[in-house]
């Protein structure tokens, strides 16, 4: 399908079923962390998931690539990026399996229906509103920061939308755990599985990959580290098999 781009826009291959996807020149683009989290993220046969605060619709379409998720809805209360998402689903033949959805994720549990999802996935704004500084561009300020939703929002939404036994997968900043693990448990999502990404191997951990189990018994797995970089501008092995590149592409 011929994808027709808007001024400012630009098609980005994804490296994945030739799918592709649209983004603008100078706005928010999916970073490291969303390919990182489509690669943690376990859907079986026939699920139906969720992402929260989808953005360019970057996850659901890396799901829909790499798991037998059966449908996929991304919701995102921006209206332009919900539209570049729905067209970035359009343009790869997805209509069927990938629905966008305008809406704020605080009134997510009055847009679908309760107990209705097997798996949702988040990668949330990282910053406290008042912490660091934000940037000028309204759509970046409002994916980094805790503008429009806090990490809450997000919890309490899973904890309403997932099904008894379903799973929320998220990535965060390091320096939150504490604060993350305690706000999963008070909503009855018991975190069983993390994975924490060092930049370095002599570096402490700057995020971490986290699955929570709504209703789950108390016992987690912490899986080995997920370095990024061997030395400076090298990949690990790792880093290179999760992008499905070839050491030295890029």
């Amino acid at each position: 399908m011929k994808i027709e781009l808007q001024d400012g826009e630009r098609l980005d291959d994804l490296g994945i079923k030739g799918y592709q996807i649209i983004q603008k020149r100078d706005g928010f683009c999916f970073g490291m962390d969303a390919v990182l989290l489509s690669s943690f993220v376990k859907v079986k046969r026939g699920g139906k998931v969720l992402d929260l605060g989808t953005g360019t619709g970057i996850l659901p379409i890396l799901l829909e690539a790499k798991t037998p998720g059966r449908h996929f809805t991304g919701l995102e209360i921006q209206s332009e990026m919900a539209r570049m998402a729905e067209r970035s689903a359009a343009a790869n033949g997805l209509e069927e399996k990938i629905e966008i959805v305008e809406g704020d994720i605080t009134k997510a549990s009055t847009i679908f229906s309760h107990d209705s999802f097997d798996v949702v996935t988040s990668n949330p704004p990282y910053m406290v509103d008042d912490h660091g500084l934000k940037n000028p561009n309204g759509a970046k300020a409002i994916a980094r920061h805790e503008i429009l939703c806090k990490f809450e929002d997000v919890s309490k939404a899973a904890r309403v939308l997932l099904k008894h036994s379903g799973s929320l997968f998220l990535v965060h900043r390091s320096y939150r755990l504490a604060e993350i693990l305690h706000c999963l448990r008070e909503d009855g999502l018991e975190p069983k599985r993390i994975r924490f990404v060092y930049p370095y191997r002599d570096k402490e951990s700057n995020i971490f990959l986290l699955e929570a189990v709504k209703g789950g018994r108390s016992r987690m797995k912490v899986e080995p580290p997920l370095i990024i970089y061997e030395k400076q501008g090298q990949y690990t092995k790792e880093i290179y098999e999760i992008y499905g590149w070839k050491p030295g592409e890029v």
